[in-house]
């Protein structure tokens, strides 16, 4: 069976790239905010989390980011915090045949929230 053409006939490629991101996006937020994490687990985090999302179709490249300073400021007695929306700063990179998408998570403090949004679309 040709997954493409069986269920994904009735979008654009574009429109393929930018989902692809955006779902392993979702998933990513819903499964790991609420981990323990402190300074010390920080980048086995990170590098769990990029590995993991490299595993979904047409996910090209995934850079994370834990925001030392927003962990820093969350901190408890016990040495640890629960990863939360505004320590993330995640890039997730799609291909689609010709069309690469740029999805990214950050902290924008003017709005007080982890905004997803598309970063960037590049078509070949």
């Amino acid at each position: 069976m040709d997954v493409d053409k069986e269920y994904f006939s009735n979008i654009t490629t574009r429109e393929r790239a930018i989902f692809e991101g955006a779902i392993s996006m979702g998933a990513l937020f819903h499964q790991f905010v609420g981990t323990p994490v402190n300074k010390d687990t920080k980048k086995s985090l990170e590098i769990s989390m990029e590995e993991s999302l490299r595993l979904q179709p047409a996910i090209d490249d995934v850079e994370v980011e834990i925001r030392f300073d927003k962990l820093e400021e969350s901190m408890t007695e016990f040495d640890y915090t629960s990863l939360s929306g505004d320590m993330l700063d995640v890039k997730i990179y799609t291909k689609v045949d010709n069309v690469k998408a740029i999805i990214r998570i950050e902290f924008i403090e003017e709005l007080n929230y982890p905004l997803m949004y598309v970063e960037d679309i590049i078509e070949d």
